[in-house]
């Protein structure tokens, strides 16, 4: 199942690449810069949550993009250098190229794995909870934003170079799932144990994460007298039980968030969303593409308030757009003193 899904990914990307090289032809070079402000509830969690501002370069076919931010999920965030190169042209498997230049190595992206990285993969899957924390934008509304007091007046501000209006996102709802049944009573402990750590303020060694040891499964949970019929008949999302039963926790928060449009921007809203798909292996910048493919109001999001996880939110503020020739050819070049790291990130 984990090859499968890692195939369709390629196939998925593959069927796009048309419509990206299209995109890139009618674009014109540009400079942009955006950047991430993560905020929680959780006081403390809050002052050691990172922050990063995203440099994007495009010219000609190539994309660039660099961050400080190498990943972020619900129990850990490495901080580091990290710049993707992307080309429209190149061939299949070879597009997408992200360099670490902390230790100057690079990892191409999306390629075959090894035997010993899927079972690594699947080592650490079956050690944690699955989680699905899912954004609806399907019931989103937005109404103006309003400031003042006693004589209220449109929320309008200058940003950068762009005149903004701002809008109140209402119906915006984060569903987060986890399922934990396949999980030893030692694994519910440590991962507890973690998420623990990191909402007292304490950020967790990576020692946490690389010292999973090859394991065999559960015992399987024995046979159930489900006929085929009693199973293709069923409703749909509601098949009889197969496996052992599951242990499902579900979590619905309502957001309010902020957005704020400005129609002066010179990009449009459809091709910010091709240019996150590039890189939307990376799960904080997936979230801001899927919020921005909802119905927004007229213009272009320069500030985004969007949910990430149950406690941490984050605030995106596209800073400054510029089209420009002045973009050096060396900056889509890897450098000679790099080596290949196929292993470097794990989520490519």
């Amino acid at each position: 199942m984990l090859r499968k899904l890692k195939t369709q990914t390629n196939e998925k990307l593959a069927r796009g690449k048309p419509h990206l090289m299209k995109m890139f032809q009618d674009l014109g070079d540009f400079y942009m810069e955006f950047k991430w402000d993560f905020q929680s509830w959780i006081p403390l969690l809050s002052r050691i949550l990172p922050s990063d501002v995203c440099l994007i370069y495009k010219k000609g076919n190539l994309l660039r993009m660099d961050t400080t931010l190498a990943d972020f999920s619900e129990r850990n965030w490495e901080r580091g250098d990290i710049t993707f190169l992307f080309n429209v042209d190149a061939p299949a498997g070879e597009q997408l190229v992200v360099m670490d230049n902390k230790t100057k190595v690079f990892q191409r992206g999306r390629r075959e794995e090894s035997e010993a990285e899927i079972d690594e993969e699947v080592d650490v899957l079956m050690s944690t909870d699955i989680v699905n924390a899912h954004m609806s934008t399907k019931t989103v509304g937005f109404k103006q934003a309003y400031s003042g007091w006693v004589f209220k007046h449109a929320r309008e501000e200058q940003m950068g170079d762009f005149p903004v209006n701002f809008y109140s996102v209402e119906g915006l709802k984060l569903t987060t799932r986890k399922r934990r049944e396949h999980l030893t009573s030692d694994d519910v402990k440590k991962n507890k144990s973690i998420l623990h750590s990191l909402t007292s303020g304490h950020t967790v060694n990576d020692d946490e994460f690389t010292s999973l040891q090859h394991r065999k499964s559960l015992p399987p949970p024995g046979r159930l007298p489900t006929t085929w019929e009693e199973y293709s008949g069923a409703a749909p999302g509601a098949p009889p039980q197969m496996g052992r039963p599951q242990i499902v926790k579900t979590n619905e928060k309502q957001f309010k968030a902020l957005v704020g449009m400005s129609e002066e921007f010179p990009l449009s809203v459809d091709v910010l969303v091709d240019l996150l798909e590039v890189v939307a292996p990376f799960k904080h910048l997936d979230k801001l593409r899927r919020f921005c493919s909802a119905r927004l109001p007229p213009g272009f999001p320069v500030c985004v308030e969007i949910p990430l996880l149950a406690t941490i939110a984050a605030k995106v503020t596209f800073q400054k757009f510029q089209f420009t020739n002045d973009i050096q050819d060396k900056l889509f070049t890897i450098p000679t003193s790099y080596r290949e790291d196929p292993t470097r990130f794990p989520d490519l």
